[in-house]
C-alpha cells in the first residue's frame, strides 16, 4: 500500500490519510470544501461548497496519477438533502467521460458543519 499526500489538498484533520493506492486502486478519503491555501471553509452555498470539495477531490486523484475519468464510485454527503439537485449540476462538471457508480446520502452534521463531502474510489491501472 502507498499513502497519498498533496499540500493541494487539505490535510487530514484527524488519524487518517487522503488516500491509499492497494494494488491499482485508490481509496480517497472523504474531501469537505476546505481551500487549502487558507485552510478555511469555502463559504457560500452548496455549488460553491460543492465545486471546491470535487476541486479536492481532484488534487488526490492528481497525485495519485489519475483523474476524474479513473473514478469507479463515489459516496456524496449532503447536509440537507433539498441540496441535491444544486449538486448534482455542480458535480457533472466534473464527471463528463465517464459516470461512476454513486451514493449520495444526508446525514445529520458534517465535520466543520459544511454542506457536502465527497469521497472517492479509483482504478489506476493504465
Amino acid at each position: 500500500m502507498k499513502k497519498i499526500s498533496t499540500d493541494k489538498a487539505p490535510a487530514a484533520i484527524g488519524p487518517y490519510s487522503q488516500g491509499i493506492i492497494a494494488g491499482d486502486f485508490l481509496f480517497a478519503s472523504g474531501q469537505i470544501p476546505i481551500i487549502p491555501e487558507t485552510g478555511m471553509i469555502a463559504e457560500g452555498d452548496i455549488t460553491v461548497q460543492a465545486e471546491q470539495a470535487l476541486k479536492n477531490v481532484g488534487e488526490i486523484l492528481k497525485e495519485a496519477g489519475g483523474s476524474y475519468d479513473n473514478v469507479v464510485k463515489t459516496t456524496c454527503f449532503l447536509a440537507d438533502m433539498n441540496d441535491f439537485a444544486a449538486f448534482n449540476e455542480v458535480y457533472g462538471q466534473f464527471f463528463v467521460n465517464t459516470l461512476p457508480a454513486r451514493s449520495c446520502v444526508a446525514v445529520k452534521t458534517l465535520p466543520k458543519n459544511v454542506l457536502c463531502e465527497v469521497e472517492v474510489i479509483a482504478y489506476l491501472k493504465k
